[in-house]
């Protein structure tokens, strides 16, 4: 079996999609034994994760865009040549044409461009409206991040229920292994990207609503590099208010350090299509606070508190009853350890594999002799 696999994301300033699709063939190749998995546009060894810039040099990243943006341009013609050998083309959110010769299937990150419009750009909402109409339709499979996702999809868009499967991401085994960083102050932890889906303004609307006690004891320490639409929020951060640190972007090799060295996780998202930042708290074995939306309770489940993103009041009660109280964030912390032992890559791509093998009616790994 020979799989392309669209993995433009690495190539591009990008947070949850680049970490997927890294992580994702990065394994998928250490457990593919005889088949084979390639990635677009001439990607062999993925290097290291960068979120903020590519995994390759200037001068080897730009050449393979123009590939993308000629492949796009060329349509069928060129998707087809692009995929000439191979017995699956997976695609993400960047190559936008269907091939015609060749077995398509795709990943379903999130419904979000249809469910909150107002929280994405005009352009992001065009690009994935139209990938869905030429991709995800016409795809012979899908893999949904979450159970949540699959049924939006199904919803949403009325993708028959049998063409999707659900595969749950990774988290890396640096969050299970992490240790805590060293900070002069307690601190509850935010991480993501600063734009209005984060929902980070009533994170501090809320902050400021803590008892004065709780606020003189711990700090809030935001990490993330900023989004679309950020400037009000980003000002806050950076105006100097007591007791909230804004780090910016932060090193992907450093964050489950500081993850670990939490006495809280705090992600009050407006919707998550799987919730990385919440999977890797509860690896970290952080007690987490975190939306009663979209995925977030099937990933977090018995690993966290739920609060209404919406409601300042709702979130900063939240956070006061875990920081209050030991014995809770024990509690927390020890079911959201166990609850991440299901969030493994290994695991995650021993499943797509599977899901490759099926879409093209080949025997299951059991009776494998390279398995």
């Amino acid at each position: 079996m020979r799989v392309l696999i669209d993995a433009t994301s690495v190539l591009l300033r990008s947070a949850g999609i680049k970490s997927y699709t890294y992580h994702w063939i990065r394994h998928l190749r250490t457990l593919a034994g005889a088949d084979e998995i390639h990635a677009f546009p001439l990607l062999g060894d993925l290097g290291d994760l960068r979120h903020e810039r590519s995994v390759l040099s200037a001068a080897s990243t730009y050449p393979r865009l123009a590939l993308l943006y000629g492949i796009n341009l060329a349509g069928s013609l060129g998707i087809d040549w692009m995929a000439s050998g191979f017995d699956v083309l997976h695609l993400s959110n960047q190559v936008r044409v269907a091939p015609s010769k060749v077995r398509m299937t795709a990943t379903v990150h999130d419904l979000t461009c249809w469910l909150l419009p107002e929280l994405h750009t005009a352009g992001n909402v065009r690009a994935d409206r139209s990938f869905a109409e030429h991709v995800w339709k016409k795809a012979s499979g899908l893999i949904a991040v979450s159970e949540n996702t699959k049924q939006d999809a199904i919803r949403m868009l009325g993708i028959a229920p049998e063409k999707i499967q659900v595969i749950y991401s990774g988290v890396s085994q640096q969050y299970f292994d992490a240790k805590p960083s060293v900070s002069k102050r307690p601190y509850v932890l935010f991480i993501g990207t600063i734009e209005p889906r984060k929902n980070v303004d009533t994170l501090l609307d809320a902050w400021h609503l803590l008892r004065a006690d709780v606020r003189s004891e711990f700090d809030l320490v935001i990490a993330g590099a900023t989004g679309w639409s950020s400037e009000r929020t980003v000002a806050r951060l950076n105006s100097g208010i007591e007791g909230i640190r804004y780090l910016g972007y932060v090193a992907e090799a450093e964050l489950p350090s500081l993850t670990a060295g939490a006495t809280a996780f705090v992600y009050p998202s407006l919707y998550e299509g799987f919730g990385f930042p919440v999977a890797q708290a509860m690896a970290c074995g952080v007690p987490v606070v975190t939306s009663n939306n979209s995925c977030l309770p099937e990933v977090a489940g018995d690993g966290a508190i739920f609060v209404d993103a919406r409601s300042a009041v709702e979130t900063a009660a939240a956070l006061e009853r875990v920081l209050a109280s030991p014995e809770l964030r024990v509690r927390l912390a020890e079911a959201g350890r166990k609850r991440a032992q299901r969030y493994r890559w290994e695991e995650c791509a021993r499943q797509s594999l599977e899901f490759f093998r099926r879409r093209l009616g080949h025997p299951s790994s059991a009776g494998r002799a390279d398995s």
